[in-house]
This record gives structure tokens, sequence and C-alpha cells, in this order.
């Protein structure tokens, strides 16, 4: 008995130590892996805000990527990276473990020459090995560079120049640098340094400072808008810094226009292109910010303006030859020379003033400035439905494909409901004073600019009735009605004309009763009865380009010059 006792006591306490190694080993199981997952986390958060902190002070413009574009060699180790940092100005890549030692030890493109030893008139190369860009040629013996499966080749951060490893001279080390094909479109670093010493001595006749070697010197601002359209302004952004001074190139969601100009300032007079990478809407940011810079005093330093279209609409754009909508299919080297050989030509900008009745005309009027056009009706209805969808779910609205179908929706919707029917007995439209009797119409539109609708000529139409054409720069608005969406459906494919009711250098809208939508460039609300009047304001500066043109545009523009001529034999 006693050793049977004694047996089911060992069996017992067995059994025991075995359910406590089978908890201790499950505790293991679980808590193992959790505490290897919180210090690979705390590693990886502690390991981004030291890559955050060397971002933050650092000279370079780092960002990281997931998978480089090419293939790619760390500038440090010499290794092939798949990922990593890269400097967005001088286009030095390393991988993430080398970040720190490259920050030390290489420099980035010098935004300002330090004025040690004096002024400057010239600077030499500034050399980079590894990653140059695919199909570059070796300046020295004119053989393709890159073409091995390592860090090789040396290139130049400013005048892009590529040579060869075996190529390097000890000369080429001292050389000057030409800043390359876009020396009339950079601000060298010298030209700064010694603005810098002329501003710290009170002297601001900067004309007298030229360049070396510039005769026809056209600096180029760029401003990009990285939220507009489909969100190529951030790549835009750091193609424009390889090529350019970074100095010159802003990021209008990180900066206003108004203050981006003020470089204007510092450059030679009527000289300054500016280049606006964006929509509708920020080209009419950029010219409100140049009427600022009238009210200042500051007309001699007005800039001409060009567009690379990266919004929705760009029917501005489309009216001066840069295009419907840009996605890529043109190198940036391509846009700058475009930039170069453009012509200056002068846009009307026109105030719009709606003033509210009732309320004892306490109201403060509402005043707007317009580029492109003013619209009561359908269309001015989709873009108010699609801004407030807009408003509410902003991420979805990334994409100009998904844009324009938000709008297709909006215009199928309002074929069936009709909102803005009878506006002929809402509204009375008079052109420089005279009354004009309207027909039965759901929508009207005041035209500065030949395109309206995402790349229609609205005024001229199909083309089959002797219209004089539309111009930007007559002083002139052109008046049309449409019947509603689906009449703007089919003006846009050349099914159907608008109805045209007059030209005017004055405009003025009376809406007598109900509530209706209201544009003025694509920036939408709701008004009640009111006085809206239009007229001239001013005119800016545009750059034309006239490379890139549609038969149409083609036999428009020689039409243009033809009336023109016989206008200035006429006077």
């Amino acid at each position: 008995m006693a050793g049977a006792e004694s047996g089911s006591g060992a069996f017992s306490m067995s059994s025991v130590v075995a359910d406590w190694s089978l908890v201790f080993w499950t505790l293991c199981s679980v808590i193992l892996p959790v505490l290897i997952t919180l210090w690979c986390s705390f590693h990886r958060s502690r390991r981004q805000m030291l890559i955050r902190d060397i971002f933050c002070k650092s000279k370079h413009d780092w960002h990281y990527t997931d998978l480089f574009g090419q293939p790619s060699y760390c500038c440090v180790c010499a290794q092939h990276i798949l990922r990593g940092t890269f400097c967005s100005c001088c286009g030095l890549r390393v991988c993430e473990g080398c970040l720190k030692k490259a920050d030390q030890h290489f420099l980035c493109k010098e935004i300002v020459m330090r004025s040690e030893g004096g002024a400057h008139s010239s600077m030499p190369h500034h050399w980079i090995r590894g990653n140059v860009p695919l199909c570059s040629h070796c300046m020295v013996c004119k053989q393709q560079c890159g073409t091995q499966p390592k860090l090789c080749d040396y290139r130049c951060v400013w005048c892009q120049s590529t040579v060869h490893d075996e190529c390097m001279l000890d000369c080429l080390k001292t050389e000057e640098c030409t800043f390359g094909e876009f020396k009339d479109l950079i601000i060298p670093p010298y030209y700064l340094s010694t603005i810098n010493q002329m501003r710290k001595d009170k002297r601001t006749d900067y004309e007298k400072v030229v360049p070396y070697c510039r005769e026809h010197w056209i600096p180029v601002i760029v401003l990009a808008n990285t939220r507009s359209g489909n969100n190529m302004g951030e790549t835009l952004l750091g193609e424009f810094k390889i090529l350019l001074n970074p100095v010159q190139v802003f990021d209008l969601s990180k900066i206003t226009p108004a203050k981006a100009l003020q470089l204007c300032s510092l450059l030679p007079c009527s000289a300054v292109r500016v280049l606006v990478c964006g929509g509708d809407g920020t080209v009419g940011w950029v010219l409100d910010a140049i009427d600022e810079m009238k009210i200042k005093g500051q007309e001699r330093f007005i800039p001409q303006v060009a567009i690379l279209p990266l919004g929705t609409g760009n029917d501005l754009s489309n009216t001066l030859g840069w295009g419907a909508g840009y996605a890529g299919e043109v190198p940036v080297e391509q846009i700058l020379r475009n930039v170069m050989e453009a012509d200056g030509i002068v846009l009307d900008r026109w105030k719009v003033q709606v003033t509210s009745k009732g309320y004892y005309n306490l109201r403060k009027p509402k005043v707007f400035t317009m580029n492109n056009y003013f619209s009561i009706g359908p269309d001015a209805l989709m873009a108010l439905n699609f801004h407030a969808h807009r408003e509410k779910t902003p991420s979805l609205f990334s994409s100009r494909i998904i844009n324009k179908a938000v709008y297709f929706f909006y215009g199928t919707k309002d074929c069936l409901v009709q909102e803005c029917k009878d506006l002929n007995k809402k509204v009375e439209l008079e052109l420089d004073g005279e009354r004009i009797e309207l027909p039965n119409l759901e929508g009207i539109i005041v035209l500065n600019i030949g395109y309206w609708g995402g790349g229609c000529r609205l005024w001229e139409g199909m083309g089959d009735e002797p219209y004089p054409l539309a111009r930007h720069d007559d002083g002139l608005l052109e008046v049309v009605g449409v019947h509603g969406s689906f009449h703007c459906a089919q003006i846009q494919v050349k099914l159907a004309n608008p109805v045209r009711l007059g030209q005017a250098h004055t405009v003025r809208l009376i809406l007598k009763s109900s509530k209706m939508p209201m544009q003025v460039d694509g920036e939408p609300w709701a008004q009640g009865p009111c006085t809206v009047t239009i007229t001239h304001k001013t005119h800016a500066l545009m750059l034309y380009h006239s490379g890139e043109q549609t038969d149409d545009d083609a036999s428009s523009v020689s039409e243009q010059e033809h009336v023109r001529e016989q206008t200035d034999e006429d006077v």
C-alpha cells in the first residue's frame, strides 16, 4: 500500500511538472514573438527618427524611395541598391546604412557661392560619381557612359556633362563650368553671392551684374502645385532642381506665389520667365500675386508666365499652346526648351463684381478676377456639385480621369433633372449697356479665351457660320447661351453650335429671382438675386508656345494673324 501511494504521488508530481512546463513553453511561444516584434518596431522607429533627423539638418534634399526607377549604386559603399535615399537636387544615391556618411562627405549644389576671396564670375564643375543618366555620352571621348553594372563614371550636377572614369583628367576637375544647355535659364550661385554683397553695400543696380558668358540671360522661376491634377508636381520639382538652381524652384504647397516671386526683384528687369506647373486655378493664383507686385510699384520686375498643365480643365493652357494636360510624355529638358523659345503675348484679365440684392445693400459686393470665363447655369451646377463632393472626400480626386468621370455623372444627372431651366425668365442681359432679348436658355457663358469645357472652342463652334474669332487680347468678351447639359455635350463633340449672343467690352447680368449656380474660372457658388458686372481689369504678360498645334489651332492662329494684319493696315 505504501509503495502504491508513493508511486501515485510521484506520478501526480510528474504530471504537475509537465503541466507547468507546458504552460511555460506556451507562454514563451506567445511572449517571445511579441517581444521580438516590439524590439524590431522600436529599432525601426529609432532608425526612422535618425533618418528624419538627418533629413532635417542636411543641406541635401533627401527623399526615401522603396524602389529606384533604374539600376542604382550606393555612392559610398558602391553596392547595388534597390531602395534607399536620393537627393533631388544633386542626384546623389545612397543606401540607408551609408546615409550619415554620405551626408558628411558629399556636398550638395551650392545655392549661393561662398564669397571667400571676393566676388566670382565663374565656378568649376561639381562632379558626382556614379548613377549617370541613361544614354549619356562622355564629353571627352563621346562614347556612351554608365553602361557598366557598377558605380562608375562622373556627372556634373550643374551642366549635366558626363565623363568616363578613365577619361577624367585633372584639368576637368578645375575647369570652369558652362552650365550646359540651360545656362540662359539658370541663376548661377556666384550671381546670388554678388547680389548679397551689393545688398550689404546698399546698392540696387543689379542690372549691371550679368553672369559670365550670358548674352541673352532669361532666368526662369518654377512654381509647382503638388496638389494639382494627377499629383505629378512632386516628381517635377525634383527633376527641375536637378537641371536648375534649387533656389529657383518652389513648391506652392509650402510657399505662396507672392513670396516666391520676390526673387524677381533680384534679377534683371523684364527678363524673368515663370513656369507655373498646375491647373488654371494655380495660374490665376500666380497672376494675382503678379498684380500685387504692380500695386507695390514693382512693375519693372513683372515676369512672363508659361504653363505646364497639371489640372483637369486646363483651358487657359490650351489657349496659349501649352496643351490640354501633362502626363509625363514630354521630358523636362524639352519643357525648358519650350519655355526658352516661347513668344510673349498679352492676356486680358477681367473684374467680376457680384452685388447681392436686398439687405438694404449693406452687404459688401463679391469681387473676382476672371482669366477664362464666367457662367451661370448647367456647367456651373456641375462644377458646384463636383467641388462639394471633392471637399468631402479629397483623396478620391487625385486622377484626371476620375475627375472627368465625376463631371460626366453630374452632367448626365442634370440632363434628367434640368435644375436650371427657364433661365431666360430669371435673368436680364446687357452688352455694353444694350439689353439683349434672350431665347429659351438654361445657361449663359461669358468667354475671355478660345477654349472652354476642357478643350472645346465654344465661340467658333463647328465653323459653319462666319463669326469673328475669339481673342484673349482684344478687350472683348464673347457671350453665348446653352439649352442645357445635353446641349453642352453636343457642343463639345461638335454636333451643335452655342447660341451666340454677342461680343462686348462690358457685360451686365441681372438675376431677378430664385437661386442659381455661378462660377468664375472653376470657382463655383450658389447665388441669390444679384447684379453681375464684368469689366476689364488689367493685362497679364504670358508666353505662347506654338510648337504643338492641332489643325483647328493652326487655322485659328493663322486667321487671327490675318485679322491683325488687316487691322494694322486699316490703322
